[in-house]
């Protein structure tokens, strides 16, 4: 950690606004620039609805968490949809140019989680899909795009909300709720895959058994999981275990699917048959 990194204590408010230049006081890190402020600290940027997306926000806050700046999930999501909502005029256009942009640059390979998303959408078998811990719902959009019905859940009420919205303006056929994904609200057997894509390293050795277990009641024919390996947990994502295939293999002989796959692809993979 450089000088530049100590914000301390760590921020509790983050304020968030798009300049075209840096004023004097703040700091350049990568693509953003910051300073402290009175009771956390302050963040411009450029990007705007034509660079919006959500590999160019993370791109940017990476570089602050790297440095200390940002700590913990709470500062990084504050970051995150200040950003986006300070990239457009209004908020409708700001998401809207936010979904557009990533499913683009998810589309065409330039996003991160691109191979991650193509690779989940390869596995997926039958007509219908959920995808469990949805978040922002990218991956349930390119599947709709696929021409799957779609199922979507998220425990967060503004990320359903925001899928929602996003399912409607663009014309794909999404259906998105609200419920955990230790108790999920959909009957046994009433879709063909299930998925489960970054989702187990949100939760606890206990919740994820449990979530697993709920996947595989759910889905009548595969359940895909896929988990990031990293060299610690990544904090300001939420993560709260350290996964390796160790993991893997411990929950799928808790669980007892009828048949297991495992195999590595940017992080660890395993495709699970109900029994």
């Amino acid at each position: 950690m450089t000088a530049l990194a100590c914000v301390d204590p760590p921020p509790t408010r983050v304020a968030v606004r798009r300049t075209l230049s840096v004023p004097a006081g703040f700091v350049n890190c990568g693509p953003f620039a910051w300073r402290p402020g009175i009771d956390g600290v302050e963040i411009i940027h450029r990007l705007d609805a034509s660079t919006i997306s959500d590999a160019s926000m993370v791109d940017g806050l990476l570089h602050l968490v790297n440095l200390g700046i940002l700590a913990g999930r709470h500062a990084f999501e504050q970051a995150a949809l200040g950003v986006i909502r300070t990239s457009a005029p209004d908020d409708d256009r700001a998401w809207a140019a936010f979904y557009d942009n990533s499913l683009a640059e998810l589309a065409d390979g330039r996003s991160p989680f691109a191979p991650i998303h193509l690779r989940a959408r390869s596995l997926v078998v039958g007509e219908s899909v959920l995808e469990v811990g949805s978040c922002f719902g990218f991956l349930a959009l390119q599947c709709a795009g696929d021409g799957r019905r779609v199922h979507a859940c998220d425990i967060s009420l503004g990320a359903t909300a925001l899928l929602k919205s996003a399912a409607r303006r663009r014309g794909d056929d999404v259906s998105a709720v609200v419920g955990d994904a230790t108790a999920l609200p959909f009957g046994a057997d009433s879709v063909d895959t299930v998925t489960l894509i970054h989702l187990l390293e949100h939760l606890d050795d206990g919740s994820a058994r449990r979530a697993l277990s709920e996947a595989l009641r759910v889905a009548r024919r595969r359940v895909v999981v896929a988990v990031p390996y990293e060299d610690h947990p990544s904090e300001h994502f939420g993560h709260l275990l350290r996964l390796t295939a160790s993991h893997l293999r411990h929950w799928a002989e808790l669980v007892e699917p009828a048949t297991v796959e495992f195999f590595d692809d940017h992080g660890g993979w395993m495709v699970l048959t109900p029994r």
